[in-house]
């Protein structure tokens, strides 16, 4: 008897052991939720040019950050969900692949206000250079819009409205876009 109560006391203690590692697992895997997909920002003209822009992948999100050396963290932007995408300058209708485009304006030229030199050499139209989201869960396409008046316009075609957010760090602004809208992986 008494080793038929130990192995059922040892098998209770292995079944809360259970418990506990897969309820720990499961808020492991938890992604940060409440972003939301409406339009995020504010003024976005400026004087300090645009250095890079590169992308990311993590478990939750994928990410796109544009790097601004001497920027700082009052470096203005715009970024919305749009139908179609336009050139601010010009109004051309510029094509971006995925089920949803993100209109990205960064106060950032992506020239030298001062002597005019290039500081990011994006085409209109074309995708980002160096830039290669192949392969990403929520990115499909990346479009360079332009740079006008002291701000450069991005096209981000992601796979459907998500839920994104946007950081703004020390000498860099971070878009993160949700790869679903329950915080699952």
């Amino acid at each position: 008897m008494r080793r038929i109560g130990a192995v059922i006391a040892a098998l209770l203690l292995a079944g809360a052991g259970l418990g506990t590692a897969s309820s720990a697992a499961a808020q492991a895997t938890a992604c940060p939720t409440g972003w939301g997909s409406l339009a995020k920002g504010g003024p976005t003209a400026g004087a300090v040019p645009l250095d890079d822009i590169r992308t990311g992948r993590h478990a939750c999100f994928d990410r796109m950050v544009f790097d601004v050396p001497g920027g700082g963290r009052s470096l203005g932007y715009s970024v919305k969900y749009v139908h179609r995408l336009y050139q601010t300058a010009s109004g051309r209708y510029i094509p971006v692949g995925g089920g949803a485009i993100l209109d990205v304006h960064i106060g950032a030229p992506s020239y030298d206000p001062e002597t005019g030199a290039v500081t990011y050499p994006g085409r209109v139209g074309r995708t980002l250079p160096g830039v290669n989201v192949s392969g990403y869960r929520t990115f499909r396409d990346t479009r360079f819009a332009g740079s006008f008046e002291g701000e450069t316009q991005i096209g981000l075609g992601v796979r459907a409205r998500l839920p994104f957010r946007v950081l703004q760090l020390s000498d860099r602004l971070v878009i993160d876009v949700a790869h679903n809208w329950t915080g699952s992986r």
